[in-house]
């Protein structure tokens, strides 16, 4: 097939408008909540209560709703998707709880400088939005958002993970001759149907990363894969693949 347009931020709205999506990520909100290890991670990088923390790609709420039941008393959320703003808006009215929540883009944030403690793009949401350059320009906005040393913590695939070097291998061949899927935009990217729909999500590199961390502003702290610190229930396993998570700090 050809003349297909390359995929764009329009494409993974849509994704996250459908039923079926928005369906998935409410059942993880009130059904799996925090994992392990990102009670271990906040709790080590956030240890005082009072600070405010910003979550992008917040979803339904379950990364939000879960620190506010952690005892974080200023939490304020952000989806690009509208349909999964009101989706945690409705939950949060449910639980009776305080959340502070808006339809915002990652690479524009509509909040002042230096106007929070800390920083959350959980759930591989990062590398959700298409595009290196538009990855930095949300890196950019976050270190501006961040108060001077506020830590900034997300999640990431890994493309040199073992158990996908064949896939990868493969991928980088047709790259080299031009034949990689029309609607690519870069090597790791990959764009596929699911049960819910087409689904985005670029697989870095961890130098990949870390460059664009230096280019933002950020000081690379502490990076591991999941598996290596935390043994996650199997309820958390069904719902989200292993994953690295990163630990920056702005200079």
């Amino acid at each position: 097939m050809s003349g297909l347009k390359k995929v764009n931020a329009n494409d993974v709205q849509g994704y996250y408008a459908k039923s079926a999506v928005l369906n998935h990520y409410e059942e993880a909100a009130t059904q799996v909540g925090l994992w392990k290890s990102e009670k271990m991670v906040f709790s080590r990088n956030f240890p005082d209560l009072s600070q405010s923390i910003l979550e992008l790609g917040c979803g339904c709420g379950r990364i939000a709703l879960g620190l506010i039941k952690l005892g974080y008393s200023d939490v304020r959320a952000t989806d690009f998707s509208k349909a999964m703003v009101r989706r945690a808006r409705i939950l949060a009215q449910k639980e009776k709880v305080s959340l502070h929540l808006a339809v915002a883009d990652a690479r524009s944030l509509p909040h002042e400088n230096e106007s929070v403690h800390g920083v959350i793009f959980g759930f591989n949401g990062l590398m959700q939005i298409p595009g290196r350059s538009d990855r930095v320009l949300a890196m950019r906005e976050i270190n501006r958002v961040l108060y001077p040393g506020g830590n900034f913590i997300f999640t990431s695939h890994d493309r040199s993970m073992p158990k996908w070097k064949k896939f990868w291998q493969k991928e980088r061949k047709l790259w080299r001759k031009n034949q990689q899927g029309e609607q690519l935009l870069e090597l790791g990217d990959r764009y596929e149907e699911t049960p819910r729909g087409m689904l985005y999500l670029h697989v870095p590199e961890i130098h990949e990363v870390k460059e664009d961390l230096i280019a933002s502003g950020f000081q690379l702290e502490w990076e591991k894969m999941r598996s290596s610190f935390a043994e996650e229930p199997e309820r958390v396993k069904k719902y989200s693949d292993d994953c690295r998570f990163w630990v920056a700090r702005k200079i």
